[in-house]
């Protein structure tokens, strides 16, 4: 190849992006989940006391929202999918189980991505997902998943493919504002959530979605270097045209109104009546504290003397800090007394 899109090869950084760039080529493999077992998947019926797509499609639903929760990186929701797709074509798993092993992959993907203090507790992510599983199952949980993947959780992902090639584009193309990374990631996100795509080769799904968004802007330069990047990924034309129906397809429909998304609303506590009467009792068995009073206008006098209208609610360490108006009526309450202070002072005087 003489040219890649208009520019030498032989350039620093267009090397160092092929050669990190056929790197991944050669590792994708070892990263897909096991064919077999994902047909296997696609041929359980819902009646089955097995995993069927839409029990696993609503799983990878349920973990997008967490990852939108905490806030974390999409590398981190795509791992997780990887951890999971590949665990679920190695064994045979009971639909009790299938939360459980949902949120051990993401809290293993979390691990790999994302730093240590953002990183949530076993406590936490338990009782945020609702998996309906204690911190021991987590953990034996998490053992067998990192044993059947002989702990290889840093996988070369669709996700990997498709910065790679969105980072080779804007290299080489002098349009550098047109490719917005951020659709792409989730248009990724879009095909995660159905099992089919695990089938695809990441690069072969990576370079599908950036062709389709290339033939959506209508741009020559940019068509041009996305068929350099296929020739050098040595992806067959059969296959691009196969895939890249079926993403154009699953767009199409997410993309609909009659598409049902993840929910990404801020989460809502529900409790029960009990625990709920118990939280209203409590919160007006709250004693208010008067507000101290500002010190640059009081002698040291005044200052005892609030200490003692203070000493009340020392018995009640517990109670929130009162609102503005609240405070306004506190520190009102100190007016009467100043007043007559003053009128006591002028009478010995």
């Amino acid at each position: 190849m003489k040219h890649f899109g208009g520019v030498e090869p032989h350039t620093n950084e267009t090397f160092r992006l092929l050669k990190q760039l056929n790197l991944h080529l050669e590792q994708e493999w070892r990263f897909q989940p096991r064919e077999k077992g994902l047909t296997l998947i696609e041929s359980t019926s819902e009646n089955d006391h097995t995993i069927c797509p839409r029990l696993r499609n609503s799983k990878v639903e349920d973990l997008w929202t967490l990852t939108h929760f905490f806030g974390f990186e999409t590398e981190t929701f795509v791992l997780a999918i990887n951890i999971l797709d590949r665990f679920l074509a190695l064994m045979k798993v009971k639909p009790k189980h299938l939360s459980c092993i949902g949120v051990c992959c993401f809290q293993l993907a979390a691990r790999v991505i994302e730093q240590e203090c953002n990183i949530p507790s076993i406590h936490d992510i338990i009782r945020i997902s609702q998996c309906k599983c204690t911190e021991s199952d987590m953990k034996r949980m998490e053992k067998i998943i990192s044993e059947k993947l002989h702990f290889d959780f840093k996988a070369t992902t669709a996700l990997t493919f498709l910065h790679l090639y969105h980072t080779i584009v804007c290299h080489t193309s002098e349009r550098k504002e047109i490719l917005n990374i951020d659709k792409l990631e989730a248009q990724l996100k879009a095909c995660n959530c159905r099992l089919v795509f695990s089938k695809a080769k990441p690069s072969v799904l990576a370079l599908c979605l950036l062709s389709l968004e290339v033939e959506t802007l209508k741009s020559n330069e940019l068509f041009e270097i996305a068929l350099h990047v296929q020739k050098h990924s040595k992806i067959n034309d059969m296959d691009m045209l196969y895939w890249r129906e079926l993403v154009s397809q699953c767009l199409a429909d997410y993309s609909s109104a009659e598409c049902c998304k993840p929910d990404h609303r801020k989460l809502v506590w529900i409790v029960s009546k009990r625990t709920a009467q118990s939280l209203h009792t409590s919160y007006y068995s709250v004693p208010e504290l008067p507000t101290i009073p500002e010190t640059g206008s009081l002698n040291e006098c005044e200052s005892e003397d609030s200490c003692e209208d203070m000493s009340c609610g020392e018995e009640s360490l517990s109670s929130s800090p009162p609102s503005d108006l609240e405070a306004s009526f506190c520190f009102d309450s100190f007016k009467p007394k100043l007043k007559r202070r003053a009128h006591y002072l002028k009478s010995e005087m």
